[in-house]
């Protein structure tokens, strides 16, 4: 927590943070943080937020913040992800919501094997892979800070 807040307040000062290397780093400790906090049953989503519908920020651990495109199926979302270096199994994505506020943050993707009994909330997919979809309440200030926000700006409309 204090690595990423530290990091963020050295070195990401101007133009956009996504193309820092410092803020690069600093996103790679807040993905992994958000890991560390999986576990109390009580911040596992049982549904999605409301929020996360239209267009939303997604990320694919290590990459930059691309969008992802909201629907809805009969087993729940669907996210369609518009960008590079979208995992193939093992993989899973994880709508986070900041704990304190109840506000949704965005989707981070994952190139790993997804938490047990977690209930699925629908998938993300991009043109070649399919992985489930779960979500987190998390302490936003230990996974993100201003000058290197683990989430970036989207451009949201649909086009």
């Amino acid at each position: 927590m204090l690595l990423a807040g530290l990091l963020g307040s050295i070195a990401c000062g101007g133009g956009d943070p996504e193309n820092n290397p410092v803020c690069g780093f600093a996103s790679m400790a807040g993905a992994s943080m958000v890991l560390e906090q999986i576990g109390p049953w009580e911040k596992v989503l049982q549904e999605l937020p409301e929020a996360v519908a239209g267009v939303v920020p997604a990320r694919v651990v290590g990459y930059g913040t691309k969008r992802a495109l909201v629907g809805r199926g009969p087993e729940g979302a669907i996210l369609g992800y518009e960008g590079e270096g979208f995992p193939q199994i093992p993989g899973f994505g994880l709508v986070l919501v900041e704990d304190s506020l109840e506000t949704f943050k965005g989707v981070l993707v994952y190139e790993t094997e997804p938490p047990k009994g977690f209930p699925s909330l629908g998938t993300i997919s991009d043109q070649s892979s399919t992985l489930p979809l779960f979500g987190l309440r998390v302490t936003w200030g230990a996974v993100s800070n201003e000058r290197c926000p683990l989430f970036g700006p989207i451009d949201s409309i649909v086009g």
